[in-house]
């Protein structure tokens, strides 16, 4: 589960045509707009990984299938980031700018590495951790387009750990719903944020991970 924690991938709307080229780039400076006034970010999550490689999908079905990965996520600027993953299996990514932690509950197990833009350019869209500009990082292009939402696919503009992001975005507010990211292996993995709420004071001590008793830890980069 932790090894798809950080990833996103992109969706299309179907039966929707894109916008132009000038469209798109409107509603990426919304998004930009409006997550340059967000300090802090919180919000419930769905996780869907299809894996190319293995020709598998994990997806919710009908009746709530729980083969999606959901649990709770917090952002504070700048750099600070918690993933709570709570079913199918309990798991934490913890990074408090410095440093970021992986906690594999039923391993047993705990990472320690240190912060960098890689991680967090998977973690998130870097602008949702208080840095990076959408326009000037990425090649925009939108893949549908209606009166309420916009669906873009980002390709980053210099060498990156993944082939494409991408977002589902509110057309006037740049308020967004789902993130997304495909790697370089073609995996595709889409998170949709629920019950989201903005600017309330978040303690920076929910940022620190202190290590359970017995819980081995293992240092990467170090």
């Amino acid at each position: 589960m932790l090894a798809g924690c950080f990833l996103f991938s992109s969706i299309s709307l179907a039966g929707q045509a894109g916008c132009d080229a000038a469209k798109s780039r409107e509603v990426a400076a919304a998004v930009q707009a409006h997550y340059d006034t967000v300090k802090t970010f919180s919000a419930d999550f769905e996780q869907v990984t299809e894996s190319v490689v293995l020709g598998t999908t994990m997806i919710e079905d009908a009746e709530g299938d729980p083969s999606a990965s959901r649990g709770r996520v917090l952002f504070a600027k700048p750099g600070k980031m918690l993933w709570h993953y709570q079913t199918p299996e309990e798991s934490w990514v913890i990074a408090d700018g410095k440093l970021l932690w992986l906690y594999d509950v039923a391993a047993g197990q705990a990472t320690r590495m240190p912060v960098g833009q890689e991680i967090l350019a998977g973690a998130a869209l870097q602008f949702l951790l208080g840095d990076g500009s959408l326009l000037e990082s990425f090649r925009i292009q939108s893949v549908s387009c209606s009166e309420s939402s916009v669906s873009l696919t980002l390709e980053p503009l210099r060498p990156a750990s993944y082939e494409q992001l991408g977002l589902i975005a509110r057309s006037e507010t740049g308020e967004i719903s789902e993130t997304s990211i495909v790697d370089l292996f073609g995996n595709r993995t889409r998170i949709r944020f629920s019950e989201v709420t903005t600017n309330q004071p978040i303690p920076s001590e929910r940022f620190l991970f202190s290590v359970p008793e017995g819980v081995e830890v293992i240092d990467l980069g170090l």
